[in-house]
């Protein structure tokens, strides 16, 4: 497509060709390297686009302009479209047949090179810190500038997927009400209504389905989130959804929606489907809600083999109702030294693990670790006794053994590079709708406060007793589904309440006492007497798509202006101070 009139430039760094020889043009952009050979005279100039190199021999100037051009200055550049000698091809870049006959050269921009903190295009990296610190510097490079690019193509057709499928873009606010869901509110004081805050927006939840009640039918957005909780790589204190709702729809209508959109996202087929697993099966053979399957390394349950193993913290662990799980790793997939297996302790550490047991298996002899607590008959009912290593998590605490074996199994992924090329998805289903939370004595919901419970067990629901931890309620399910790419969750969603009996019971079920509930959620649970229709909907974490489709492990790579993983922005110097006068403003004391 043509450029619109009244550009500074004809052409960017990355389009010349030997199309346009002979052409007079005009280059805008930064010095990605300068040359003096000798009195021949070569800048390659640089914008998102690519690189171009100039040469000097027609220029009608001061030549003595080239020693004020220092590296990262912006300059404009005239000249004509030379063929470059054969000799002088560089098949590295894309206009390397090319070369522009510099006529008129201006310095828009000068950088100061001695202040400069690093070099954006340098074959070494900058430190984290300092590129974070000088982001708007870290953007100038190609890794960014190329995953930017993928984030905006990324988020048009997500668009147009939805409006093709008769949704509306439509806005929420950002400024609401704070509402328990999961994580911390970030909260805004009111200078206008004192001692009232509002919150940003954990995900626009109560808003979305309200638009359902208000007849919208079929809704999504692009919007940022807020949660002011621990980070990790794949963690932001703001993020960005895919927002989906739609009314009169089965669970069925939300996940064929989402593989059409994961579909066009990812560049797949149009028979592309997407496998389903059940939450129980996944925390089974894999010990997550979101295995990576493009590796196998199930786990295996070996509690009851060990229950009268004089390993006693094998047996100990069994007979008290706790979990071992157990990892094979055959020999031609890998083997392990003693500094191997000893480094596994710091695997499981973070998890509650206290050690990993292991043993080996050379030509039918077993060797190394628990062996000598390995008897005939334990082996014999091993599922696998091939030549490898089995290794092992347990603890009293299922979720415990779960969170062990699945770090046990993404680590040796890394380390024997299981992971290949290509996306592997998974619908997971069939969730706990609700969790016991030992030390407040009271259910959690999994998902959310306002997710459905299956319909055949909707009235176990209203009629169980929300206080007894192993009563009918411990056991029910949700009408909740997460859909699952590469080991990241990418999505997750569920069928909602539309029934204010229902809603009421799973607030009583959490905890809320009717005041409350009222305090909290009054504006929506009156919205639910006047008539709502069956809706459900799904969000999709934006961010983590595209690290999925840059190959990049860093959510930062994938946001223009991220924050580090204490929530701090190093550029900005954000959190940060306000003048005291704006504080008494917001009639807001510090402790």
């Amino acid at each position: 497509m043509r450029e619109l009139d009244g550009l500074l430039r004809t052409h960017n760094c990355g389009e010349l060709s030997k199309a346009n020889v002979g052409q007079e043009v005009i280059l805008c952009g930064w010095v990605n390297k300068y040359r003096d050979l000798g009195g021949l005279h070569f800048i390659d100039i640089r914008d998102k686009f690519g690189l171009t190199q100039l040469g000097f021999e027609a220029f009608k100037g001061d030549l003595g302009i080239l020693k004020q051009v220092s590296l990262e200055s912006v300059i404009w550049a005239k000249g004509k479209v030379n063929e470059r000698p054969a000799s002088a091809l560089n098949k590295k870049m894309a206009t390397g047949e090319v070369e522009i006959q510099v006529t008129q050269l201006k310095i828009l921009s000068q950088c100061n090179i001695d202040k400069l903190p690093f070099l954006p295009t340098a074959k070494v990296e900058a430190t984290e810190d300092l590129k974070l610190k000088y982001r708007y510097l870290d953007l100038r490079a190609p890794k960014l500038q190329k995953i930017l690019k993928i984030r905006s193509e990324a988020a048009q057709i997500a668009r147009n997927t939805l409006v093709d499928a008769g949704f509306l873009e439509i806005e929420t606010p950002i400024l609401f009400k704070s509402t328990p869901e999961g994580a911390r509110d970030y909260i805004v004081p009111s200078r206008i209504h004192p001692g009232k805050v509002y919150a940003l927006p954990q995900s626009p939840q109560t808003l979305k389905q309200l638009l359902m009640i208000g007849g919208l039918d079929k809704y999504f957005q692009i919007i940022k989130c807020f949660r002011d909780e621990d980070l990790r790589a794949d963690r932001q204190p703001e993020f960005t959804q895919i927002d989906i709702e739609a009314s009169f729809v089965t669970q069925e209508y939300i996940q064929n929606l989402a593989t059409k959109l994961m579909a066009s996202l990812f560049k797949l087929s149009d028979d592309f489907s997407i496998s389903i697993m059940s939450y129980q099966d996944a925390m089974r053979d894999y010990g997550c809600d979101k295995p990576d399957l493009r590796y196998d390394l199930k786990h295996h349950i070996l509690t009851d083999l060990f229950k009268d193993s004089d390993f006693k913290v094998f047996s100990s662990v069994s007979q008290e109702g706790g979990l071992i799980k157990g990892i094979f790793i055959p020999e031609e997939m890998g083997t392990f030294s003693r500094k191997d297996t000893d480094s596994l302790v710091e695997v499981v550490k973070p998890y509650g693990g206290k050690g990993v047991a292991f043993f080996k298996i050379e030509n039918g002899q077993l060797k190394a670790g628990i062996s000598k607590f390995i008897t005939p008959d334990i082996f014999k009912a091993l599922p696998e006794q091939g030549n490898g290593t089995w290794f092992f998590a347990a603890d009293g605490e299922h979720s415990v053994a779960h969170a062990c074996g699945d770090a046990l199994r993404r680590h040796f992924a890394d380390i024997l590079n299981l992971k290949g090329e290509g996306y592997s998805f998974v619908w997971i289903n069939d969730f706990p709708l609700l969790e016991w939370d030992r030390d407040l004595k009271r259910f959690m919901a999994v998902h959310h406060p306002f997710t459905m419970p299956k319909k055949e067990q909707l009235d176990d629901f209203l009629n169980g007793d929300v206080n007894d931890p192993e009563g009918p309620l411990k056991d029910l399910l949700a009408e909740a589904y997460d859909v699952v790419c590469n080991g990241y969750e990418i999505g997750g969603g569920s069928l909602r309440i539309f029934d204010g009996k229902v809603q009421d019971q799973m607030f009583k079920a959490l905890g809320f006492t009717p005041e409350e509930a009222q305090s909290q959620f009054g504006f929506f649970l009156e919205a639910l007497d006047y008539g709502t229709p069956p809706h459900g909907g799904i969000a999709f974490g934006f961010d983590r798509i595209i690290m999925i489709l840059a190959g990049t492990d860093n959510i930062r790579d994938t946001i223009a202006f991220p924050k580090t993983t204490s929530a701090s922005d190093l550029m900005a110097q954000t959190p940060s101070s306000v003048a005291g006068e704006q504080i008494k403003e917001l009639h807001f004391k510090w402790d």
